[in-house]
């Protein structure tokens, strides 16, 4: 079955031709010009990847962004301005899954898509043990989810997979370098701060139910889940 791209983007142009991309490339799409109209399709619809760019007419890309994490966690790429750090670290803190900026190629924009298709995919068919449980905190494989204290935590699907990677190898030093490919399935830039800002999301969530520190920061080098 073919995963489902919503664009929303006020360049009507950009659109078309993004649109007649991917279906070309196998992918059903949908488009958007203005924020309410996205912000709706988001939430009446079930998309596997959403484009949103950040410069929206009526609601901005980072105001829909915040109204559709309040009830949906679908994940989203923002197109950001190019060399704009604010608004790309801001659209991660926010939630979004991965930002691309403006101008793209078309092939990165095609390989971070799939990379997030690639890895639900992955994640929906896995074999290994439905359950990692460590102090209070609990990742369940089978549902994708996490909970605290057996309280849900609300998890972008890209703060879910950085848990799980630190779970996997708990007690073991894990490079952001690592986390970038294996999440984001991309190497790690220089000055990229995706996977801090994810990884700070995870621990901001967790630190509302718990004063417990799972995720511990190596300097330089990257982060270990403690084990106890």
């Amino acid at each position: 079955m073919s995963a489902k791209v919503l664009i929303i983007d006020d360049d009507r142009g950009l659109c078309e031709l993004l649109q007649d991309y991917l279906q070309g490339e196998g992918f059903y799409v949908d488009t958007a010009h203005t924020g309410p109209v996205g912000l709706d399709m988001a939430l009446d619809r079930e998309f596997d990847v959403i484009l949103l760019d950040v410069m929206l007419p009526q609601l901005d890309g980072f105001e829909v962004l915040k109204a559709l994490r309040a009830r949906k966690m679908t994940p989203v790429i923002m197109l950001t301005a190019k060399g704009d750090d604010f608004d790309r670290i801001f659209g991660l803190e926010l939630g979004a899954d991965d930002y691309i900026p403006k101008p793209f190629n078309h092939r990165e924009l095609l390989a971070r898509i799939k990379a997030i298709t690639r890895r639900v995919a992955h994640l929906l068919h896995t074999t290994t043990s439905p359950r990692f449980e460590c102090h209070e905190l609990a990742l369940d494989l089978s549902s994708r989810t996490a909970s605290i204290k057996g309280i849900p935590l609300p998890l972008t699907g890209t703060e879910y997979e950085m848990l799980h990677q630190l779970m996997k190898s708990a007690g073991q030093t894990v490079t952001k370098q690592t986390l970038s490919q294996a999440v984001l399935g991309r190497p790690l830039a220089p000055y990229d701060r995706s996977v801090d800002m994810h990884v700070s999301n995870v621990r901001k969530k967790i630190a509302v139910h718990s004063a417990h520190t799972y995720i511990k920061t190596l300097r330089g080098s990257g982060y270990i889940f403690l084990k106890a």
